[in-house]
């Protein structure tokens, strides 16, 4: 076999690193989330959530090993990747928003259904909403730090982000428990459903994008850091921001 041939020649590259971090996400969002609120099964919502919270953390940290000890096999590829995969969770919200509308439009008059709080709260998803936005911007600091090869700062500002995403979830947790509190679940009426399904679908993106932040900083913390990994971090981040947008919108506002 000639030189040339052997540089070329195709290798596969092994990882079971996606496996495991994807299992973490389904004991960690789907399942818990099911348990806890859908099931009312606070047991089993525990140990959901005991299994899927280790692998989770167990596949962020070996792809992030990996990522960062590891050339790619196509420089650059990422940023232009993850933009088609964003399309891809656009359609799925898409369809979401679009099953809510066609509900919401052909009850007319009769909305909200039978069984919705007389008051929802208005104030709460404004909150979340400024959360939310001063993540983006935090980031947006963060990644400037990082382009300036501001190590200590890239780490600080990118903790500050990740305290502000879990802020938010803790609102859309706080929310949930008094909703539930008060008889208003998944399963009340038409809207219940589609508020739980459109909400709950998002807080699973957060916490994904806290789950890759929390991934780069790992790393940082070491003074390692890869610009394309932190690229598409924060580009998923401001995709869920702006998602957010018109889930305040249409949910609480329609």
């Amino acid at each position: 076999m000639s030189h040339s041939t052997t540089e070329h020649a195709h290798h596969w590259e092994v990882s079971w690193a996606p496996l495991v971090l994807t299992a973490g996400i389904l004991f960690l969002v789907p399942l818990t989330f099911a348990a806890w609120f859908v099931y009312q099964n606070h047991l089993y919502a525990m140990v959901f959530a005991g299994i899927g919270t280790p692998l989770l953390l167990l596949g962020v940290s070996k792809w992030v090993s990996e990522g960062l000890s590891h050339k790619p096999l196509l420089e650059g590829v990422s940023p232009k990747a993850l933009p088609i995969f964003i399309i891809s969770e656009v359609f799925i919200f898409l369809g979401l928003f679009s099953s809510y509308w066609a509900m919401r439009l052909s009850a007319g008059d009769h909305w909200p259904p039978a069984g919705t709080p007389a008051e929802m709260n208005l104030v709460l998803p404004l909150v979340m909403t400024v959360l939310l936005v001063s993540s983006s911007l935090t980031y947006h600091v963060a990644e400037h730090k990082l382009d300036h090869h501001d190590i200590g700062g890239f780490r600080s500002w990118l903790m500050i982000t990740i305290v502000l995403g879990l802020l938010f979830l803790g609102c859309t947790i706080y929310e949930y428990n008094h909703l539930l509190h008060i008889g208003f679940g998944p399963s009340t009426n038409a809207y219940s459903t589609a508020f739980y399904s459109i909400t709950g679908f998002h807080a699973s993106h957060v916490i994904v994008g806290l789950g890759i932040f929390l991934a780069v900083l790992i790393p940082a913390m070491a003074g390692k850091t890869n610009k394309y990994f932190a690229f598409c971090a924060g580009l998923y981040w401001h995709f869920v921001d702006v998602v957010w947008f018109f889930v305040a919108t249409q949910v609480y506002y329609w």
